[in-house]
């Protein structure tokens, strides 16, 4: 196959347009693809590691809110929640957004919009204002977690399938960065003495520099396009619901445990605001760094494998959390619970490698070969990509709201853990009996038998 030209990948001028994207061609990719896609890659990952930071600010937010706020540990973990559900419910629009405006200028609309929920929460940041303004201020900070979604979805447009693994995972975990870097920057902040206000303002400039450099060197696709079509299929399709459940598992842990661990710790254990911000970054800092190690371990194992297995480490982590919240152990408790985001983090690497691989797989499965079942495989896994981490997104409200209420019903988040040992269990039983266990009997040799190619097991995916 000849290779397009280079002419046909340079950007114009006038809007920084590519007309012709062919990712899957080796010789296209080695010429120009992979400097392109890498580039892109780099600012889209600036902008959504400060759409993390918005979203997740919060967390860092309540551990300036003292007695004097008038707030309950409830009332903190129902705040978080909330902008764990706005940040969830925006990834579906913000999915859509890319092939809309393109993945450049939506790239640069999704950071200016940060600035919304920032300037509001430095307005009202104070003693004295209402648990109602609070709560809407925070519910706005949700928009940052839309940022996620659509840069998955650009970057999923820009890398071939042998690619997704590692370029997918260094994108989600550059962004999830954005989560312990807030609360570095906070402890920074209490550390010296500073208010609130002092950690809204650094982010300011930051978000018009993202903007910016967005702007001055990212490229949109003409490729991509939403096809309604293929979002009712994937809607349809019950492996996009399956992995969504899978995704509550490792993604919806990470983002919950993230908001939740310094609440945790001041309310369980009567850590001070320093003493908690002091913990807290660490478990989302781990996370985050090893994402992308998922993400290749996946490529190279299969994703399915990777997954299982990461679910029985996440069981074990929180089976010690619970001995350790029983026993009041407070070092054993914070070792567990660090333990418990790297596997989260590794987790999430591996399940979202699993989605185009899936849905690459179907295709095979139907006799479609070469770029044809790339094409199909890139069009139902971008429209089930943003459903996927919107509904993941999800479980960082469940988990919330189940410490808000073990803390009210038992005072302690041991109740909590409890369930979500039960859940990683569903999780690990549903990954082995759709993606791991193999079918037997003569009815599964006689079809292998008569295909011209043997379908791709999804333990491969």
């Amino acid at each position: 196959m000849t290779a397009p030209s280079t002419a046909h990948t340079r950007p114009s001028r006038g809007g920084r347009w590519i007309q012709r994207w062919d990712p899957e061609d080796e010789a296209f990719w080695e010429e120009t693809g992979e400097r392109v896609a890498r580039r892109n890659l780099l600012f889209s990952v600036l902008s959504e590691h400060i759409g993390f930071s918005v979203w997740t600010m919060w967390s860092v937010m309540v551990l300036f809110m003292g007695p004097e706020y008038g707030l309950t540990p409830a009332d903190k973990f129902f705040i978080v929640s909330m902008a764990t559900l706005v940040g969830a419910a925006v990834r579906v629009p913000y999915t859509f957004a890319v092939a809309v405006f393109g993945g450049r200028n939506w790239t640069i609309v999704s950071a200016c919009l940060l600035l919304l929920p920032t300037v509001a929460a430095f307005g009202v940041m104070e003693p004295g204002t209402s648990f109602t303004a609070f709560l809407l201020c925070a519910m706005l900070a949700g928009i940052g977690g839309g940022n996620f979604a659509s840069s998955m979805t650009n970057i999923n447009a820009f890398f071939p399938l042998r690619k997704k693994g590692w370029a997918l995972g260094l994108n989600a975990g550059g962004g999830n960065i954005g989560v312990p870097v807030v609360q570095l920057v906070g402890l920074a902040v209490i550390g010296a003495g500073g208010g609130p206000r002092v950690l809204l303002g650094i982010y300011v400039p930051l978000i018009v520099v993202a903007a910016v450099l967005a702007a001055r060197y990212m490229d949109n696709l003409a490729s991509v396009k939403n096809d309604t079509g293929a979002a009712k299929e994937a809607v349809k399709d019950p492996h996009t619901w399956i992995m969504s459940f899978l995704y509550i598992g490792t993604f919806g842990s990470f983002i919950g445990y993230s908001f939740a661990f310094g609440l945790v710790l001041q309310t369980q254990f009567g850590r001070t605001p320093l003493q908690a911000a002091y913990v807290t970054f660490v478990g989302p800092l781990l996370g985050s760094l090893i994402r992308p190690v998922g993400g290749s371990l996946a490529d190279r194992f299969g994703g399915a494998r990777i997954t299982l297995w990461n679910y029985v480490g996440m069981a074990a982590a929180t089976g010690v959390v619970v001995i350790a919240s029983m026993r009041e152990s407070l070092p054993l408790f914070t070792a567990a619970f660090i333990v418990l985001f790297v596997l989260s983090g590794l987790g999430n690497g591996s399940t979202y490698k699993m989605i185009p691989g899936i849905f690459q797989n179907k295709a095979a499965a139907l006799g479609l070969t070469g770029e044809e079942a790339a094409a199909r495989g890139r069009r139902l896994s971008g429209a089930s990509m943003g459903l996927i981490g919107a509904v993941g997104a999800l479980g960082g409200l469940g988990i919330n709201l189940a410490f808000r209420q073990s803390f009210l019903s038992v005072g302690s988040g041991t109740a909590a853990f409890v369930a979500f040992l039960a859940f990683y269990g569903l999780c690990f039983a549903l990954t082995w009996a759709v993606y791991l266990r193999r079918p037997a009997g003569p009815a599964a040799v006689a079809r292998t038998a008569t295909e011209a190619k043997p379908r791709l097991s999804y333990a491969e995916v």
